[in-house]
């Protein structure tokens, strides 16, 4: 397998079909989405499935309970890695990441170990948020980079990964379970000297469904941000 695209789910059922044929229309032949789905109380799971067996490019990993990002991410990179994918795409499945996107990140990858989808590189940008919104994404980006790495935007979740940055990691030791998961693994990848790249997308605020922000995900961010770097210090990623 050439690329596996990890496809997070819960309560997406409005998205999902149509997320999966815009994929559909961008990737190549030997290419899968795997569907990750928390046990979405409003169907996306049975949707799912139902269109699996209509889509012959789809799979579908069922999960008991909604447990945040990054435990469904990190099933997901399982799951892809035992398939024998070279690369493992995240995104999200509210089409605020534009599927025609994916093939330029996957492009990207020839040179690059770890891509991502960058608002906050030359030529991104967000559509659709509040002053209040666009404020906080890039604090927490500022935040970012200046106690972990000189990457512009560590919290996105549009991403291509090569299979030898998710061997090296360490997915087992990773705890994160909201957006501090990206930032996470990037950091982890960096460290391991992966080469990292941006490249530049429009994100766009979500069609249908709610939003999966928390308090207790940007708090999650917040302190662990410095414990990533002391973890670091002592030598214990």
């Amino acid at each position: 397998m050439r690329v596996c695209v990890c496809l997070p789910t819960y309560d997406e059922r409005e998205n999902l079909e149509p997320m999966l044929r815009a994929l559909a229309a961008v990737l190549e032949a030997d290419d899968r989405v795997l569907v990750i789905d928390d046990g979405s109380p409003d169907g996306t799971g049975e949707l799912a499935d139902r269109l699996a067996v209509e889509l012959p490019f789809v799979d579908v990993l069922h999960r008991a309970q909604k447990e945040g990002l990054g435990p469904a991410y990190l099933a997901g990179f399982r799951h892809a890695l035992a398939a024998g994918a070279e690369l493992v795409v995240q995104i999200d499945c509210d089409f605020s990441h534009n599927p025609t996107d994916v093939p330029r990140l996957i492009d990207a990858a020839g040179d690059a170990d770890v891509v991502l989808g960058s608002r906050y590189v030359r030529g991104g940008g967000v559509r659709d948020w509040g002053l209040l919104r666009r404020a906080v994404s890039r604090a927490a980006s500022l935040y970012t980079q200046l106690l972990l790495m000189p990457v512009r935007d560590a919290t996105g979740g549009f991403k291509c990964l090569r299979r030898e940055v998710l061997q090296r990691i360490e997915l087992e030791t990773i705890t994160s379970r909201g957006y501090m998961f990206q930032i996470e693994t990037t950091y982890r990848a960096r460290r391991a000297g992966f080469r990292i790249a941006e490249i530049p997308i429009t994100f766009t605020e979500r069609r249908a469904g709610g939003s999966k922000m928390s308090r207790g995900i940007v708090v999650e961010a917040i302190w662990r941000v410095p414990a990533l770097r002391l973890a670091a210090i002592r030598g214990e990623l």
